[in-house]
Order: structure tokens, then C-alpha cells, then sequence
């Protein structure tokens, strides 16, 4: 199985376009303790020729470019296979939008995720340029030969402009377990997650690589730093100093994404990167590339 990490950040992107905090000037001073980041998406393959990309992010076709397993191989061609929604979250789905030049695709999500993303939404009408032009199936079962996902319910909320519409839905936030079936490989993906279950918790421990929500390392971050007046439980994260706790033990690859702009160990030179490098975590980054 191979992974391609084409963002690493969270819905701001790193440096984020109105923030002033210490990492975000240090990163706009040329800083080489920081490294900017576009929003979160990673492509798997098991072939080197079809790849399955989880989430969409706005920045969708400037991380294709930056990565040639994913350009056209003939005049109309393009590697990817399939795209998997976590939830609907504009940083996960608005990609979808850019990629709408008559190009048949295939997106995997919950009903409820489908349902957010296309209900009044008049640009969704850019996708159906053609009958077919956008096909969407459930997180379950084979993705492509060799390569197969099932969803893992993860508790979380609803889209910031779906949270006056309706109470949360169980389908509105999910993690991934992707299956190499040749080789036997799993990777799990919980970029976004609120609480850690019991469920979550055995998909992580029988996994050979977890990706796990690296949003906030702490609670109270963005009232500190006097960005925000949100708490990290509040929008549906769990911290990462209470996660490196949790997880204490975890034997596989352990790959933090979805790093908000604030969270400190976004730092090289900070205790806190030390602190998650030490409990064996790295921190995802533009690029970022391996095996399993």
C-alpha cells in the first residue's frame, strides 16, 4: 500500500489567511521551524496506477499537480479511482467542485454526508454536466482491485453551515479503514473525532498505520492565544496531549493530520513536538510519503 499525504492541514490551511498567532508569522517570516501546509487529503494506492483519495480538499488541483502519480495519462485521464468523504465539512468536500471538467467520478460517502453536500446546493449543478457524471456509493466493500474500505461510525458534528438544519446523524462523521487484501495491510483514518470508542479503538489496534486528528493540542488553545473563544471539545476534537494518553501503547505507525494553524507542534522547535515525537507520533506534512 502506498500513501501520498497532499495536505496536511486543517480548514484554514497553515499559515491561515487572517491569522496573526506565533506560528503562522513565523511561517510568513521564512522560518525553517515551520513548514506551511495546504488542507487535508491523502491518496493509497496498492498498484501504482489507481489511487483513492480520502477527502477533497479546496486545494484539490494544485496538490494533484504536486504529485505525478495522480496526472493524466492520456488527453482525458485521470489516475484516481475514487474519492472517500469523511464527513461534509467544506475543507473535506469543496474539492469535489474543482474537479467538475466533464470528468466522470466516483465519491464514497454516507447517505448523510451525500445528502449535506447536495440538497439546494445550485453548484452542485456543475457536476451533472452528463448522466453518470457523479457516482455515489457507500464506504463499504472493494474500492478498486486489490484495495477495500469500511466505514467506522466516529463521534463528531455536523458541517458548521448544516448545524442549524438538523440534529447530528451517527453517518455525519465517520473514520476509514482501508484494507490492503493482497498483502493483508490496514490503515485507519480518523482525522476528525471528537471521542475515542471502543469501535475506533480495535480498528486502531489490529491497523498497521493510523492517521488521527491532530486539529488542537490542547483545550483551551485558540482562547489562549486569543483567536477564538471555541474549546476543542466544543468543535468536535479530541486534543492531542489528551490523545497521545489515550493512545499510550498504540503499536502501529502513528501520523497526526488535520493540524490546525494554532497547535504548537506544528513547531519543530517546540516542547510540544518533542513531546508527540517522543510517545512515537509524526506530524503530517505536505508530501509526506511511504509504504506500508
Amino acid at each position: 500500500m502506498q500513501v501520498r499525504v497532499l495536505g496536511a492541514a486543517a480548514g484554514g490551511g497553515f499559515p491561515q489567511w487572517n491569522c496573526g498567532c506565533p506560528n503562522c508569522r513565523k511561517a510568513r517570516s521564512g522560518s525553517r521551524d515551520v513548514v506551511p501546509r495546504t488542507r487535508e487529503c491523502v491518496a493509497v494506492s496498492v498498484d501504482d496506477e489507481r489511487w483513492v483519495l480520502l477527502n477533497a480538499s479546496p486545494e484539490i488541483r494544485s496538490q494533484i499537480e504536486s504529485f505525478p502519480g495522480l496526472h493524466p495519462r492520456e488527453p482525458r485521464h485521470s489516475p484516481i479511482a475514487g474519492i472517500i468523504l469523511i464527513n461534509g465539512d467544506l475543507d473535506h468536500c469543496l474539492g469535489l467542485l474543482s474537479l467538475r471538467e466533464s470528468h466522470p467520478l466516483t465519491v464514497y460517502a454516507t447517505s448523510a454526508v451525500q445528502r449535506g453536500f447536495m440538497a439546494g446546493n445550485v453548484l452542485y449543478g456543475t457536476l451533472e454536466r452528463f448522466p453518470g457524471q457523479v457516482t455515489w456509493r457507500p464506504v463499504e466493500g472493494e474500492l478498486c482491485a486489490g484495495l477495500s474500505a469500511k466505514a467506522i461510525p466516529t463521534p463528531g458534528k455536523p458541517p458548521l453551515h448544516l448545524e442549524r438544519c438538523a440534529a447530528f446523524d451517527l453517518e455525519e462523521n465517520i473514520g476509514v479503514v482501508l484494507h490492503d487484501q493482497r498483502f493483508g495491510k490496514r490503515l485507519t483514518y480518523f482525522s476528525a473525532a471528537a471521542a475515542i470508542t471502543p469501535a475506533m479503538r480495535d480498528a486502531m489496534n489490529s491497523a498497521d498505520c493510523v492517521f488521527f486528528d491532530g486539529t488542537f493540542w490542547s483545550n483551551d488553545e485558540l482562547i489562549t492565544l486569543g483567536v477564538g473563544t471555541k474549546r476543542a471539545d466544543g468543535m468536535a476534537h479530541v486534543p492531542v496531549a489528551e490523545t497521545l494518553a489515550a493512545l499510550n501503547g498504540l503499536r502501529a505507525k502513528k501520523i497526526f493530520i488535520h493540524i490546525n494553524n494554532t497547535n504548537p507542534m506544528l513547531d519543530h522547535a517546540s516542547a510540544e513536538r518533542k513531546l508527540a515525537e517522543n510517545a512515537g507520533w509524526e506530524i503530517a506534512y505536505d508530501g509526506m510519503e511511504f509504504s506500508l
